[in-house]
């Protein structure tokens, strides 16, 4: 079934912040029309009671989702899983702590009528000011490599909330190969490559205490992924179709596959339906089921193209 509005959580061990965050984004839940938005949340392999506490908290919601990891594979992982299995035409992804003001969410689908994405931003006059000097300078120094490393004049590559139109975050997600903290750069990264139009939103926070991220550690893997990503071949499985191509005929083959996040993506002379790289398999059902060619694209190809999600059986 086809919803308005998606929201994908990310939790890897936030037990003791899932209800509070729950309560600060229930307002606007309410304001968007809870049945005709979803909630799916991703636990990522929680130690602690995470997956029994989301499954307490969004109890109520008459469209909501919860699945779990079987290990933690990481934050980028879990955005991924969630984008794949969403069903509204736009999509938030936010942090379970909800520390960026979620009445910011319909300002974000507000930017989505005009744009693909609607990354939000908490920098102001360039930079993002954190609880201890050390964190502020250490985000600046992270920015500036990104920007180095991608291209990419966004000021703010980890701020917790982003707007997406669902047919383009599929690609995205589909692509994209860093399980870790660093998704965000790798998603603004094959954005730009993509051709896919950003509209950024300022946003209000609060740092809350008890985040899952480790300065050092995470800080050194972040940058480690950073530079890797100009290496990285993108390539994935794809059927070739013709141009116009039913939506619906491509829906029902993809659905029967059972593959993770299809999308469609629709180019002047034919139409790709473009799967996950897990996924070579099911390319080959549906290129016999619609008669289509296998083939294996990347971003270079994809550049420029239209993308409609292929909506999963629920």
């Amino acid at each position: 079934m086809a919803l308005a509005t998606t929201l994908v959580i990310p939790a890897y061990n936030e037990a003791e912040r899932l209800a509070n965050g729950f309560r600060r984004v229930a307002p606007v839940l309410e304001l968007l029309d809870p049945h005709q938005a979803e909630v799916i949340l991703v636990d990522d392999g929680s130690r602690d009671a995470t997956l029994r506490v989301a499954h307490e908290v969004l109890a109520d919601l008459p469209h909501r989702l919860v699945v779990s990891q079987p290990t933690n594979r990481g934050k980028g992982a879990a955005v991924r899983l969630g984008l794949g299995l969403a069903s509204g035409s736009r999509v938030v992804v936010l942090d379970a702590d909800m520390a960026i003001n979620p009445d910011h969410i319909p300002e974000m689908l507000r930017h989505l009528d005009d744009a693909d994405l609607a990354p939000g931003s908490r920098a102001v006059k360039g930079v993002v000011r954190y609880d201890s000097r050390l964190r502020t300078l250490s985000g600046a120094t992270f920015n500036r490599l990104v920007r180095h490393y991608t291209g990419t004049t966004v000021r703010d590559s980890q701020c917790g909330a982003k707007g997406f139109r669902l047919g383009p975050a599929r690609v995205l997600a589909a692509l994209a190969r860093v399980d870790g903290f660093a998704y965000d750069v790798e998603f603004l990264y094959l954005a730009l490559r993509l051709g896919l139009t950003s509209d950024p939103v300022t946003v209000t926070w609060r740092d809350v205490h008890g985040s899952s991220v480790r300065l050092g550690r995470d800080s050194l893997a972040m940058i480690r992924d950073l530079r890797g990503l100009r290496h990285h071949t993108y390539a994935n499985p794809a059927v070739v179709l013709e141009a116009h191509v039913a939506l619906d005929d491509v829906e029902d083959a993809t659905r029967d596959t059972r593959a993770l996040g299809p999308v469609l993506a629709r180019g002047p002379g034919d139409a790709l339906v473009v799967l996950t790289r897990d996924d070579a398999l099911a390319a080959v059902t549906v290129s016999q089921r619609l008669g289509g060619r296998v083939t294996t694209v990347g971003v270079d190809e994809l550049r420029g193209r239209h993308f409609e999600a292929l909506l999963l059986a629920r």
